[in-house]
Order: structure tokens, then C-alpha cells, then sequence
């Protein structure tokens, strides 16, 4: 039978919970009891979540609530193999049947992590690597439920989880909705004492995660090319409040939600979507240690002036949807303006904008395109990458 060439088939499966709004950290307890924990690992990352007291409040919480808890700190940006090796190990000593990740996107990935092996016997690992990067299906893990302090990964929505694997040194990704958290508590207050820089990269890293659905070669998605939008323009208008307020309740409660629908899949099904530019990034901020939305401010511009002409229709669209700017004399030039929009959007929230300011070198390319591991293998969909053209992105990005 013959089909349009339009919206995708799919499945869509997204059961999480969310408490959303003041002081909802406060019922964490109740909510892992609700969800089967009795046994909870809770990780979490540096010491704001012990200075500010919410790890003192949830675990008040889970005492409460009758559960036993044991805590595991220390997780790092570009979450590392071996936290999620030694939150394995504790799981097993333990006897953990829940993990409650405190934090953000570094912290919830790390749990996903210990998640899957604590369920498959301490075999985490080959869920990340896979053949040809095809990571192999996770056949089970243990729950995941999330407080979250950070918006911009949106891991508190969706199935995926990103490791730096060690000592390789390879940021490595995996997705599968048994990953998907079976809560989340998000109170935007939480967010109220994170930096500048810590707020720009969370909404650059939100920007970029609609990008990579926004931009694909499926045609007649309308619902989701409007969704993608509205998301992309409110993380641009709400940017500005949020930066000059970071008390300002209301700009954060629109972050923070932004955050979760642009990465729990809602703005992406029936479309192929790209993952090009996040891909590229993982290198950085794993040969650097850099803030993942910092890479993709640096790479996903780049990548924009490199393939704009593949679709000059998709980057009209952008230009004249998203950033309000009208139609020029020609299609390239309409594309190149809504591109130089997000360059001065990023530019104004803080954000590097090429490798010198990122910290990266010119001479660690081609180790870069290396790492990156295509063997011979295409990167993206929108236009699919080989070698020579990740290369070409990455010299685009010296600005």
C-alpha cells in the first residue's frame, strides 16, 4: 500500500509523575512509597543540595514516610563510569530497590545508570556502546524517581542518560523509555540560587534539545512543528526575565517546564530527528570537561551554517516563526538572518560562541573527529555527516 511521505508512525509511552510547584519536595517520601520503594538510594551531586537544606528536607521526607535511605554524593558534570560503578556496588550491598536522584541532569543520568545495573546483575556498561553506537535494548532497571534543582536537561521526563565512560574518556549515550523517571518533583524555587552561567547553559541546553527534533526531513508534522516553536520561543522570552530575576517564580516555573517538554519526546514523535550537534558536543565537553549547553552554544550555530542549504525551507521557518524576522530578499538570506538571531540570543544570555572561549583547540580536531567513533558510519538525519563534514563543523566552530 502506498503512503504519504509524512508523519511517522510511532508509540509514545510517557508515565511519569510530576509534582509540580512550592515546597513539592516535601512529599518525596510519600511519592517513592507510592511508586514500590521501600529501599532508596538517594544520589546527589555537590554541596548545594546540602547547604540549601534540601537534602535535609527530603530525607526527612523518606524517614517519614518509613523508608530506609542511604546517600551517595559526589556526582560530577559529565557524570562519570566510576560514581555510577560505586552506586552499583552500594545498591547490591544495600539491597536498593529505588533510586531517588537530587539534582539535575548530571545527577539523573548517573542514577539511570546505577538503575540499570543494579537490576542486570552489575552489567551497566554495554547499554551505552553498543555496535556502531547502537547501544543493545535495556531489558530492566530499577525505579528512578527525581527532585529537581536544575532546568535544562530535561532527564527528569525522558528515557535517556549520557556517561562518560572512563578511562576511555567517551561521553556515551542510551535511551529506553524503562529509564523514564516513575516521578518528578519540580519546584521552580529550587532553581532560584543557580548562577547565571548555570541558568544559561540549562536554557541553551533546552533550546538545543527542540532543535534536534525541529529540524528533520518529515514533512506534514504540523502539530509538532507548532509545539517545537512555542517551546523555542518561550525559552528566548522567558530567558531574559529569568536573568534579570532569578527570584522571579513565575519565569523560572516557565523554564522549568520548557525544560521537560522539550526532551520528553512530546515535541518529537512522528519525525525523524537529528542529534548531529549533540553528538559533536559529547567530544567537547568530554576532552574538556566544558557545560554541555556551553558546547552546543559553541556547535550547534556551526552546524546551522553547515547544512542550512540542505532544507533553506526548515531555516526559513525558523528564521520568520521562532525569531519573528521577515522574509528577505532570498532563502538564504531569510536563513542566514534566523540563524545570526540565535548566535545574538546566545550571545546576549552569556554563552561562548566559538572554541577560544570555550576553551577548545584547533589542533585537537581531528581527536576529536576520532572519538567521535563514526568508522565509516553517518551522523545525524537531517543531513546525514560523515567525517569529513564533522570536521568542516567543528572549524566553522573557530569562529
Amino acid at each position: 500500500m502506498w503512503y504519504n511521505v509524512g508523519m511517522n508512525d510511532f508509540n509514545f509511552y510517557s508515565p511519569t509523575l510530576f509534582a509540580f510547584g512550592k515546597d513539592k519536595e516535601l512529599e518525596t517520601g510519600a511519592l517513592v512509597r507510592r511508586f514500590g520503594g521501600s529501599r532508596v538510594l538517594v544520589h546527589f551531586g555537590g554541596g548545594s543540595a546540602v547547604r540549601s537544606g534540601l537534602l535535609d528536607r527530603v530525607t526527612r521526607s523518606l524517614e517519614a514516610a518509613g523508608l530506609f535511605a542511604v546517600k551517595l554524593g559526589g556526582v560530577k558534570p559529565n557524570p562519570r563510569s566510576s560514581k555510577v560503578e560505586e552506586g552499583v556496588a552500594l545498591c547490591a550491598a544495600e539491597k536498593i530497590d529505588f533510586i531517588l536522584a537530587v539534582g539535575g541532569g548530571s545527577v539523573i543520568d548517573s542514577s539511570k545508570a546505577i538503575a540499570i545495573g543494579a537490576a542486570n546483575g552489575g552489567h551497566w556498561r554495554e547499554y551505552y556502546v553498543g555496535k556502531d553506537r547502537t547501544p543493545p535494548p535495556i531489558p530492566a532497571a530499577l525505579p528512578v524517581g527525581v527532585v529537581l534543582t536544575i532546568a535544562a536537561a530535561g532527564s527528569e521526563g525522558s528515557g535517556n542518560s549520557v556517561i562518560t565512560l572512563e578511562p576511555e574518556n567517551l561521553k556515551r549515550a542510551t535511551s529506553n523509555d524503562v529509564l523514564r523517571p516513575r516521578f518528578s518533583v519540580l519546584n521552580p524555587a529550587l532553581t532560584f540560587s543557580l548562577p547565571p552561567y548555570q541558568t544559561a547553559c540549562g536554557l541553551t541546553d533546552m533550546f538545543a534539545h527542540v532543535c534536534e527534533r525541529y529540524f528533520t526531513q518529515t514533512r506534514d508534522v504540523v502539530v509538532t512543528d507548532e509545539l517545537c516553536e512555542a517551546v523555542m520561543r518561550t525559552v528566548v522570552a522567558e530567558s531574559a526575565k529569568v536573568l534579570a530575576d532569578p527570584n522571579d517564580y513565575q519565569a523560572r516555573a516557565n523554564v522549568m517546564w520548557a525544560g521537560m517538554l522539550a526532551h520528553n519526546n512530546t515535541c518529537g514523535v512522528g519525525r525523524a530527528q537529528d542529534w548531529a550537534s549533540h553528538g559533536i558536543e559529547h567530544e567537547l565537553s568530554a576532552l574538556y570537561d566544558c557545560a554541555h549547553g556551553a558546547g552546543l552554544a559553541v556547535v550547534m550555530p556551526a552546524w546551522m551554517d553547515y547544512v542550512c542549504e540542505t532544507d533553506l525551507v526548515r531555516f526559513v521557518r525558523f528564521a520568520t516563526h521562532v525569531w519573528g524576522i521577515s522574509p528577505q530578499e532570498n532563502d538564504l538570506v531569510t536563513a542566514r538572518a534566523g540563524i545570526a538571531a540565535f548566535r545574538s540570543w546566545l550571545k546576549g544570555i552569556g554563552m561562548p560562541l566559538t572554541f577560544a572561549e570555550l576553551g577548545a583547540r584547533e589542533e585537537d580536531i581531528p581527536l576529536l573527529v576520532k572519538t567521535l567513533g563514526l568508522n565509516g558510519n553517518k551522523l545525524g538525519s537531517f543531513r546525514p555527516l560523515d567525517d569529513a563534514d564533522v570536521e568542516a563543523i567543528y572549524r566553522r566552530c573557530l569562529g
